[in-house]
């Protein structure tokens, strides 16, 4: 396979000069793009990008439009757009749950929100220059309807191959036939020739969304019912060590990749045909950390 997918970064703790020198070697092999998840300041990553980096797409995936004002926002993706001759594209969201609680954010109705912060932050950057395409986190119906109404683009997290047509479906057909659109998908990735350990370190990577009732509602409306219905009886008696095994080999593959570098890689050219024009891979390793993860990455594609 020629075509290189686009990964998640994030600048650990202690490593964040590391994580210059990585992205440095991500461009030079030849990837699709660099999206930066919002722990650990995304943000501020991709400013590093922007300075460190030359030819390579980037962006955020995602901003969480409840920590800081639009205007705010409008600033800094003016700036980094321009310090990166128009590489950023700003990928926002609402989060979850869990998230605004430990932060103490009170927040109101999802596609209302996204809809008022994206005219908040356009009006304010009018002031501040260009500003980078924005690209909405989506998951289901009507966000993705938002995306293809208000944005340049929809990024998916977790999504399942097999339901990304339907998905798909809900953009205006413009933009479905548009190559500026941009149609991401995170999607976590495991490579290892010891496939029962790989296929246990994504169940891991996520245990915590299979605990989220919108990710749940997702994957109940993408067919997979009996695992979800499982996974929430568990949580309702409490008995969270059983939810890993809940999640069934069939949900694990329409929604990961993982095995030898052989089935991953045959695994992202089915998602290249199910429409998804920019995967990103979010490597996991079952050698090691993030590092590690990428040492088997960037050989995978070599």
């Amino acid at each position: 396979m020629s075509q290189k997918p686009a990964v998640s970064l994030a600048a650990m703790p202690g490593r964040r000069q590391a994580t210059l020198e990585l992205a440095q070697e991500i461009e030079r092999r030849g990837f699709a793009g660099i999206y930066c998840p919002s722990f650990n300041d995304g943000v501020g990553l991709c400013e590093a990008l922007a300075l460190s980096t030359k030819t390579i797409r980037f962006g955020t995936g995602i901003a969480n439009i409840y920590t800081r004002h639009p205007v705010d926002y409008a600033q800094t993706a003016s700036l980094i757009h321009e310090l990166s001759g128009g590489r950023f594209l700003f990928g926002i969201g609402v989060s979850h749950g869990p998230v605004h609680k430990r932060l103490g954010i009170a927040t109101g109705k999802p596609l209302a929100d996204t809809r008022r912060f994206v005219e908040q932050f356009r009006e304010g950057g009018s002031r501040q220059g260009e500003l980078p395409p924005v690209i909405l986190a989506t998951l289901r119906k009507p966000m993705v309807r938002l995306a293809g109404d208000i944005a340049q683009g929809a990024m998916w997290a977790n999504a399942a191959r097999s339901h990304m047509a339907t998905s798909l479906s809900y953009l205006p057909a413009d933009k479905r036939a548009s190559a500026d659109f941009f149609v991401g998908n995170m999607i976590p990735t495991c490579i290892s020739d010891d496939r029962a350990a790989a296929a246990a370190v994504n169940r891991k990577t996520l245990t915590g969304y299979v605990m989220l009732p919108n990710y749940q509602n997702y994957w109940i409306e993408a067919g997979y019912g009996d695992e979800m219905r499982a996974i929430q009886r568990a949580i309702a008696d409490n008995q969270m060590d059983t939810i890993p095994s809940l999640m069934s080999d069939r949900w694990l593959r329409d929604t990961t990749l993982f095995g030898s570098v052989a089935e991953v890689r045959t695994g992202l050219a089915a998602w290249y045909e199910a429409g998804v024009s920019t995967p990103i891979l979010v490597p996991s390793s079952t050698a090691g950390g993030q590092m590690q993860a990428f040492k088997e990455l960037l050989a995978a594609f070599d």
